[in-house]
């Protein structure tokens, strides 16, 4: 199981993403940032964060510690904004919490220009999220930080924010394991993945026991609802069921086909020129009543 703790103090929100986790103390004298069961993005985001987060590990990527938080509304009964004070209160109970990485930096295009990554590892999580379908680690939103590890000088790559993989559970409507996917816009598509190398090493770790070693790993009460299913245990072998026959079938979805930044800058240009091709003549130049007479404010920049 994963270790249990029990938040102490709430420190503060956080607003970057549409689920506000929170950064937390807890009673192991840990930091942690806490995915709550009340956000918009319910449980299976955090079954999910659980599950990709987990096999990460084992597949030898970098990815912090995940706690089971224990998590009483009134430690943060200090929050002044309403909405974070109702996501708090539906948040009563058992959440999910990750090691925070004090001083780590986001994986942003312009650190991403003076990043050095291994085309091995690019691979390997590049066919991580392949697997897991994970959407949601693109050159716009990496979902990767930079964060030295202990008794190394240079930083590393931290995989982070999982909560938008395995969309197919949401369904279960029997997509196929082997459906491809583009990944064209990965994070690290410019590092040169070598998912070839990494299919072949990773692929056979994939075992159906390593997977209920996964999924036993979640909480009974996050899988007991599932429509369709008889129960947690029911729900944990569909994990098992799907993942080991994606696994299999690798060579059907294996991502191989990555622009370069160049190319990636250069279908940005020409996707700003086309939207803006199709603005109304008013959005793109409106008088500023509150400038010179005749003064004019480009309105697209607020817009765009």
């Amino acid at each position: 199981m994963l270790r249990e703790v029990t938040a102490v103090r709430y420190l503060t929100p956080l607003r970057t993403g549409g689920s506000v986790p929170g950064i937390v103390e807890a009673d192991d004298l840990g930091t942690y940032v806490v995915k709550f069961t009340g956000s918009a993005q319910g449980r299976k985001a955090l079954v999910a964060e659980i599950v990709v987060g987990e096999l990460a590990r084992r597949l030898g990527l970098r990815f912090p510690e995940l706690v089971r938080v224990h998590f009483d509304p009134e430690v943060a009964a200090h929050e002044p904004h309403q909405e974070v004070q109702d996501l708090l209160r539906a948040s009563d109970g058992l959440n999910l919490g990750m090691d925070f990485l004090p001083g780590a930096k986001d994986f942003t295009p312009e650190v991403a220009e003076a990043f050095t990554v291994d085309p091995l590892e690019a691979g390997k999580i590049v066919w991580l999220d392949a697997l897991t379908v994970n959407v949601d680690r693109t050159v716009h939103s990496s979902n990767l930080m930079i964060w030295p590890t202990f008794g190394i000088q240079e930083p590393k790559l931290w995989l982070i924010d999982h909560g938008a993989a395995l969309v197919f559970h949401h369904r279960w409507d029997g997509s196929a394991p082997d459906k491809a996917y583009d990944f064209r816009h990965h994070a690290l598509g410019a590092y040169g993945p070598d998912t070839a190398a990494a299919d072949a090493e990773l692929a056979p770790l994939v075992t159906e026991a390593m997977l209920r070693e996964v999924v036993a790993l979640v909480p009974d009460a996050w899988l007991a609802d599932e429509p369709g299913f008889g129960g947690p245990d029911e729900v944990r072998e569909a994990y098992v069921a799907y993942l080991a026959a994606r696994a299999r079938s690798s060579a059907a979805w294996l991502p191989t086909d990555f622009p370069s930044r160049a190319q990636l800058a250069a279908a940005d240009a020409r996707r700003a020129a086309d939207t803006e091709k199709g603005r109304p003549a008013w959005l793109k130049r409106v008088p500023d009543l509150h400038g010179k007479p005749g003064a004019e404010q480009d309105w697209s920049v607020h817009l765009g």
